[in-house]
């Protein structure tokens, strides 16, 4: 079994230098999928950038995505050819592009990809996320197929939630790794 090459997405406007996402880019060597625009997310744009990243790292991938990061994972999943490359997706904190404030500037997320994701997921929300209600990141995680994580009150669990290099994070990354190593042959 190949140790997997760990993809990093987040989500609109990117994530900045004190972000999890970033810390975890500089501690473990995690590849990030850069975007050609973070501040105007289309959505075939962003798929087509993480399909080229799947295609590009050795198998077995495993997608950490924060925020639309996790849209992007389920509308990719939905429609690509090479899903089966990916061994596991860590989802925290989904972003709700359906949220009145949000629309305008992420019209192309809508209709919301809701089909079961084809590999192990493990989705962490918030109640007080000011992207998605707890409601709709359980929806998300029930049409995904995802186990569902229960943050507390953690915010949009990003560096305003104050995780620093968020070990516990990493530790359930590591665990959905570990849980599907027998289930998948490279």
């Amino acid at each position: 079994m190949s140790t997997p090459h760990i993809l990093l997405l987040p989500g609109w406007q990117n994530s900045g230098p004190a972000h999890w996402q970033s810390r975890w880019e500089v501690l473990y060597g995690y590849e990030r999928v850069d975007q050609h625009d973070w501040m105007r997310p289309l959505r075939g744009d962003w798929m087509a950038q993480l399909e080229e990243a799947v295609l590009a790292a050795p198998a077995p991938v495993v997608l950490v995505a924060h925020s639309l990061g996790c849209l992007l994972c389920a509308a990719w999943a939905a429609h690509s050819q090479n899903a089966h490359r990916v061994q596991a997706a860590l989802l925290v904190a989904p972003g709700d592009p359906e949220r009145e404030e949000l629309r305008a500037v992420l019209k192309s997320w809508s209709p919301l990809p809701l089909q079961r994701l084809p590999f192990k997921s493990v989705l962490l929300a918030s109640h007080n996320d000011p992207y998605c209600s707890f409601e709709r990141a359980q929806m998300f995680a029930a049409a995904w197929g995802a186990d569902l994580v229960d943050y507390g009150h953690s915010g949009h669990i990003n560096a305003d939630s104050g995780l620093g290099d968020w070990s516990e994070g990493h530790a359930l990354l590591r665990e959905a790794i570990e849980s599907t190593k027998e289930k998948t042959s490279w």
